[in-house]
C-alpha cells in the first residue's frame, strides 16, 4: 500500500464550472482516485473552492453583492455540481476558511525568515477611472516576445512566458479597455532565481522517472530559463492579510500564493475534521508517499514552478538554505498530470459570449455518467478536444447503450426469464474458459493504463473487454437454448455471462460510478458497490482570524467500503429480476435542441 495524494485543481468561485473545466481536473482526478483506492493504495483526494482575488471583486461589483455573498453563492453551486458528478473528495473545502488563513500565513512566514521573500519596489496597474488595482489577468495586450496580441499581464498563453503587465506593449483593461496607470509600490517578491537551482534538479529527477507527459515536463523546464523574482502580495483589500502588514488593510497576498497552499490547508482541515489533527503528516512529510496534480494545462506554470517553488523556499532547499517550519519537511510533487482544452466544437468555451455548456445543466439532462464516459473516451488528454453535441448523441448510443449497457440488459433478460436468479455453473468449455480469462486479463491492462493517466486507452480497453463478452452471447447462442436437455448448458453460459459482466462492471466502476451501482443492483447485490460523495454542512474551525464563515458546505465521504480491483465470483442463487436499461438511449433530435439554447 502506497499513500497517495490526489491534488485536485481549485474551481475559481466566478460562476458555475462548464464541461470544459471538470475535463481538465475533475473527471481525470476521480477516475484514478476510485481505481487507486481500488488497487489498495490509502488516497486523500481533496480541493476546494479559489475565492479570494480583484475577479472576484469585479463579478461582485457587476451582481450588486458583497464579495462574501458572491462566493459563497457560487461556492454552493459548484459543490452541488461536483457532488453530483460523483466525485469522491475526502474533502472538498474553500479558502475562505480560518484553517486555510492560517496555513497561508505559516508558508509565508517561513518562507520569509528562511530568506526567500524579498521586498521590492514595483509597478502596479491602477485603473483610472476607478482608482481600483487592476489584476495582471486583467490587463491585455501585445506579448514583447512572440508579438501575440492578446497577451496577459501574468503570462502570454500563445509562448508561454511568464510577464508583467508593464512588459506588454499597448496595455489596456480587460474591463473596460482603458490604458492603466502604473505606480510605484512596495510588494513581498518570492525569489524565484534563488529557487531556480533546485527547481530545475527536482525537474530533471521527474523527468528522469518518464512518468509525465512530454508536454508538461518540457514547458516546465523551458519556463526556467526566464525565471525572475514574482510578487506573491497584492494592492487589494479582499483576501489573506499579509504577516506584518497588518496595518496596511489595502495589502492582501497574492491569490495564486494562497490558493495552492490549498493543497495542505485542505489536508490538515481534514485531518482534524477527522478526529487526527496530525493524520495529514502522512501524506505530506513522508518520502515515501506519492502526490498527483491535476489540473488544465493553462494552470501548469503554478503547479510545475510556483508551488514547488514555495514549497522548496518552506523546506529551506534554496540557494540561501533555511529551516521547515511547524509543517516540516513537505513533498514535492509526484507528477503534475495536466490536461489540454476541450473546446465547443471549434470555439473555446466561452461564458461571455455564450459558447458554455455549465455541469449542472448537463447533468440535469443526461446524468453524470454520459458526462463521465464522454470525457474518459474523447477528453482532452494530450492534445485539445472538440466537444460537439452530435458527437455526444453517437457515443451515448452506439457505445454506452448498444454496448455496455445491451450487455448488462441481455444477460439479466435472459437470467430472470429463464432462471430468476444466477444459475450455478457446469462444466465449462473452451469458449467459456476463453471469456471469462480475457475479461481477467482486463483488470491488468485496464489498472495499467489508468495507473499512467491513460483514460482514453484505459476506457477504449474496458470496452474492448465488453465487446469480446457480447460476441461471446452471440457464439454461444443461449437465447437459442430451450429444450430441458439443453438447460444445464443454459445455465453454464449465463454464469459465465454473469461473472462476465460482473467484471466487466469492476473494470468500468472508476470511470462509471453510478452505473457501476445499477449494474451491481442488476445482478442482485445489495448496497452501493462504489461509494459516492456527499455533501455536508460544517462549522468553522477557526473563529477569530477574520476569515468570515461560521458554516459552510463541504463535499466529503466514507470511501473504505471500495471494492479491490479484482475479480470477484458471482452469488448463485442471487435474485435476478427483469432490469431496466441502465443507460438512456437519446433521441438525434438532441443535437439541434442543444444548438438552438
Amino acid at each position: 500500500m502506497t499513500r497517495v495524494l490526489s491534488a485536485v485543481a481549485w474551481p475559481y468561485t466566478n460562476g458555475p464550472r462548464h464541461i470544459g473545466h471538470v475535463a481538465g481536473f475533475g473527471v481525470p482526478s476521480d477516475v484514478f482516485s476510485r481505481f487507486m483506492r481500488m488497487a489498495g493504495h490509502d488516497v486523500l483526494m481533496v480541493s476546494g473552492t479559489d475565492e479570494h482575488g480583484t475577479p472576484i471583486l469585479v463579478l461582485a461589483d457587476n451582481e450588486g453583492l458583497p464579495a462574501r455573498e458572491l462566493v459563497d453563492k457560487y461556492n454552493q453551486v459548484i459543490v452541488d455540481d461536483l457532488c453530483g458528478l460523483g466525485l469522491s473528495y475526502d474533502l472538498f473545502t474553500r479558502t475562505t476558511t480560518g484553517n486555510h488563513y492560517a496555513v497561508v500565513q505559516e508558508m509565508f512566514e517561513t518562507c520569509r525568515r528562511n530568506g526567500y521573500m524579498v521586498e521590492e519596489t514595483t509597478k502596479t496597474a491602477i485603473s483610472p477611472s476607478t482608482g481600483r488595482t487592476l489584476p495582471d489577468r486583467y490587463i491585455e495586450g501585445t506579448c514583447p516576445i512572440c508579438k501575440y496580441t492578446a497577451a496577459r499581464g501574468d503570462q502570454c498563453d500563445n509562448c508561454g512566458n511568464q510577464l508583467d503587465p508593464t512588459d506588454l506593449i499597448d496595455p489596456r483593461s480587460k474591463i473596460n479597455g482603458e490604458t492603466p496607470e502604473f505606480k510605484d509600490t512596495q510588494h513581498w517578491f518570492l525569489d524565484l532565481p534563488a529557487l531556480a537551482g533546485a527547481l530545475g534538479e527536482w525537474l530533471d529527477q521527474r523527468e528522469a522517472t518518464g512518468l509525465w507527459r512530454p508536454n508538461v515536463i518540457k514547458f516546465s523546464q523551458n519556463i526556467l530559463k526566464e525565471i525572475r523574482p514574482r510578487a506573491m502580495t497584492r494592492d487589494i483589500d479582499w483576501g489573506i492579510p499579509v504577516p506584518g502588514w497588518e496595518d496596511q488593510p489595502t495589502k492582501r497576498l497574492y491569490v495564486w500564493f494562497d490558493a495552492v497552499i490549498g493543497y495542505l490547508s485542505a489536508s490538515i482541515e481534514w485531518a482534524r475534521r477527522f478526529g487526527e489533527p496530525d493524520k495529514w503528516r502522512e501524506w505530506w512529510n513522508d518520502a515515501d508517499a506519492e502526490s498527483y496534480y491535476f489540473m488544465g494545462k493553462d494552470n501548469i506554470v503554478f503547479h510545475s514552478q510556483i508551488w514547488p517553488a514555495e514549497l522548496l523556499a518552506y523546506n529551506g532547499k534554496g540557494d540561501k538554505g533555511g529551516e521547515p517550519g511547524t509543517y516540516g519537511t513537505l513533498n514535492l510533487p509526484t507528477e503534475v498530470v495536466s490536461s489540454e482544452f476541450l473546446t465547443f466544437g471549434d470555439s473555446q468555451f466561452s461564458t461571455s459570449r455564450g459558447n458554455v455548456i455549465y455541469v449542472g445543466d448537463f447533468l440535469a439532462r443526461y446524468g453524470p455518467d454520459a458526462l463521465r464516459y464522454y470525457i474518459c473516451a474523447a477528453g482532452p488528454e494530450t492534445s485539445d478536444a472538440a466537444f460537439t453535441w452530435s458527437d455526444f448523441v453517437t457515443r451515448n448510443n452506439s457505445e454506452l447503450v448498444a454496448g455496455w449497457g445491451n450487455l448488462v440488459n441481455r444477460t439479466a433478460t435472459m437470467i430472470a426469464k429463464n432462471f430468476g436468479e444466477i444459475p450455478a455453473a457446469g462444466p465449462l468449455e473452451e469458449v467459456d474458459e476463453q471469456v471469462l480469462a480475457t475479461v481477467r486479463e482486463g483488470f491488468a491492462t485496464v489498472g495499467g493504463l489508468v495507473e499512467k493517466h491513460r483514460l482514453r486507452a484505459a476506457i477504449a480497453e474496458a470496452m474492448r473487454v465488453v465487446g469480446e463478452v457480447n460476441k461471446y452471447l452471440t457464439v454461444t447462442e443461449p437465447y437459442k437454448m430451450k429444450d430441458d436437455a439443453q438447460r444445464e448448458r443454459l445455465g453454464t453460459v449465463l454464469h459465465v455471462a454473469a461473472q462476465c459482466v460482473s467484471d466487466c462492471n469492476t473494470l468500468l466502476s472508476p470511470f462509471l460510478p453510478h452505473a457501476a451501482n445499477k449494474v451491481h443492483a442488476v445482478l442482485g447485490g445489495e448496497g452501493d458497490f462504489m461509494p459516492m460523495p456527499r455533501i455536508e454542512q460544517v462549522e468553522e474551525l477557526e473563529t477569530d482570524n477574520g476569515a468570515g464563515h461560521m458554516s459552510y458546505s463541504v463535499i466529503t465521504g466514507e470511501y473504505t467500503s471500495t471494492p479491490a480491483w479484482e475479480s470477484r465470483p458471482v452469488v448463485v442463487g442471487a435474485k435476478v429480476d427483469k432490469p431496466t436499461p441502465v443507460f438512456t438511449k437519446l433521441d438525434p433530435s438532441v443535437v439541434e435542441e442543444e444548438l438552438s439554447r
